[in-house]
């Protein structure tokens, strides 16, 4: 308790680890609550959990509720899925698909990842998830980042076509998105008008916590 008080004073880090993915892992004390950060950006808690919170809201909680099965692509701390378990208090069955094994290991340690019953983690690639996976989803959440850094398949029309595939009847998508560069915007305006062809709503959140744009959309009525 004593690191969580002197965190409202200064950072604490109670635990880093490098990563052959996010270059490297810590787990802090900040502001009195635990989060996770590779070198560069906030992976868990903190900021990013306040970012999806924010999109949870916009797809509507009564809404969430009534859903059967969600799929998150990036787990890391598993924020988001806290969220959606303690604070929506979901009980349908949520699948979280990350290729770092050890991300996932922190998070069991530290977050209490492994004890939320109607969770199974799947240590894969997220896009070769989606290519194998049979199932359908209410809700898919894809939040994926190497550090600061997003992985170009997230934006190819492949993979965007997959996923709304993947949507069941009355599906949504929720894409988490870092803007840092004027490249950046263009990128996101490119993948908005590939989601309007391929005939599927959407709605931006734009700015979210100054460099995160998040990307809802489901297939247009």
């Amino acid at each position: 308790m004593l690191k969580k008080w002197l965190s409202y004073l200064i950072p604490i880090t109670v635990f880093e680890k490098k990563s052959e993915w996010s270059k490297n892992i810590e787990v802090t004390w900040n502001n009195g609550e635990l989060v996770m950060d590779s070198k560069n950006t906030n992976y868990s808690y903190g900021s990013l959990q306040r970012i999806l919170r924010k999109g949870l809201k916009k797809i509507g909680y009564d809404r969430i509720i009534a859903m059967e099965n969600i799929l998150v692509l990036g787990v890391a701390g598993g924020s988001v899925i806290k969220t959606i378990t303690s604070e929506i208090n979901y009980k349908g069955r949520i699948t979280g698909v990350d290729i770092d094994e050890n991300v996932i290991a922190i998070a069991n340690k530290y977050f209490a990842l492994d004890k939320i019953p109607n969770l199974e983690i799947v240590i894969d690639d997220a896009f070769e998830f989606v290519l194998k996976t049979k199932e359908k989803y209410d809700l898919i959440i894809i939040d994926i980042f190497q550090d600061t850094t997003m992985p170009n398949f997230l934006f190819e029309s492949f993979f965007v076509r997959r996923i709304g595939f993947l949507l069941a009847e009355n599906g949504v998508a929720m894409f988490n998105t870092m803007l840092l560069n004027q490249e950046d915007n263009i990128r996101n305006q490119h993948f908005i008008s590939e989601l309007e062809k391929l005939n599927l709503k959407t709605t931006i959140i734009p700015r979210v916590e100054q460099h995160n744009e998040l990307i809802l959309f489901e297939l247009a009525n």
